[in-house]
């Protein structure tokens, strides 16, 4: 193995705890601060005439979002959401050609994009992580090629109009696992053997994009560490944890700061929440504050049509967008 390829593995014990396996890549990647959105939607509703509004004149819903002081958009791919049982039957929102047509125009506005790669035709999170229908009868080695394959043959499509996504998710909230049942959270070495496939074609498209893994667990400190741990043992190498944050299901934002911060403590990789909707502010000054500056931001979730939204029915933006100015001044988000 030579020196660029070579994984660089330290060991740190950390008391009563046990070993800790930090594996990262020979070059630390630069990670800037993100204050980013998800709008993958947004195709969807403005096929349905959704307009929106700043100071009563209509404009691109991103356009408003980059003066309120964002610098990142994420958007969601599925395999085939077109399917029957998929994500958008018949209509294939967030497939491939909509994942381009979107990031050119994330282009056009000047903003960096994280890409969420589900692995499925619908959506995929802790409770479900349904395999894809053409991939339903592959061995475990078809399945990691395919999946690298998908991945890297989307990657290659945006790279040919000039709109590569700065950072990669391989996999969507999947501390429970991926593609069911190969990779359930009970089958390690399976789940690690895809993540590690998804990664390789990330890296064959272009070293430089950020690998972040994803998991929903932004106030369970325990179920971080393990989903983490195992995955470093098996020799993933990755730059960023991301994780999800709603209080329903996570907790307070005390326990959301506990967990980020012994995350940021605990690894080298960087850590940000990239899903949340409810406390705004709390979750931005948590995100932007970890120690040694291992906290890079936020993305916060469908802000255009669920939860807290920015804008009412009519379009019109309200006090909830106002938050982000004041959070981009505060920690010299670019």
């Amino acid at each position: 193995m030579n020196t660029f390829c070579k994984i660089i593995v330290t060991v740190l014990l950390f008391g009563c705890s046990g070993k800790t396996i930090t594996a990262q890549s020979p070059v630390k990647k630069k990670i800037d601060k993100m204050l980013g959105a998800d709008i993958s939607f947004l195709p969807e509703l403005e096929s349905r005439g959704k307009k929106f509004y700043e100071n009563g004149t209509q404009r691109d819903a991103i356009e408003i979002l980059k003066d309120k002081g964002f610098n990142y958009i994420r958007l969601r791919i599925f395999n085939n959401p077109s399917a029957d049982s998929g994500y958008s039957p018949h209509k294939g929102f967030c497939d491939l050609e909509h994942t381009k047509q979107m990031a050119l125009r994330i282009k056009k506005a000047g903003l960096k994009f994280l890409l969420d790669f589900h692995y499925s035709d619908t959506w995929a999170d802790p409770g479900k992580q349904f395999k894809p229908s053409a991939w339903k009868d592959l061995s475990f080695t078809e399945l990691s090629q395919v999946l690298h394959d998908f991945t890297k043959d989307v990657l290659m499509s945006l790279k040919e109009q000039g709109t590569l996504p700065a950072m990669v998710q391989v996999g969507n909230e999947i501390n429970h696992g991926m593609i069911w049942p190969d990779a359930n959270i009970k089958n390690l070495d399976t789940l690690a053997t895809f993540i590690k496939a998804g990664i390789a074609a990330v890296n064959e498209v272009d070293p430089s994009i950020i690998i972040m893994l994803h998991i929903a667990c932004g106030g369970q400190n325990n179920e971080s560490r393990f989903f983490i741990d195992n995955m470093l043992k098996r020799k993933v190498v990755f730059d960023i944890i991301g994780e999800s944050y709603y209080p329903r299901w996570h907790g307070t934002t005390d326990s959301l700061k506990n967990n980020c911060t012994d995350l940021a403590g605990r690894y080298t990789q960087d850590v940000i929440v990239v899903e949340y909707s409810e406390k705004k502010q709390e979750v931005n000054d948590i995100a932007f504050s970890l120690p040694n500056g291992k906290g890079k931001g936020t993305c916060i979730w469908e802000p255009l049509s669920w939860g807290e939204t920015f804008f009412e029915k009519d379009g019109k933006p309200n006090e909830l967008l106002d938050i982000y100015p004041a959070v981009k001044k505060k920690y010299g988000i670019k």
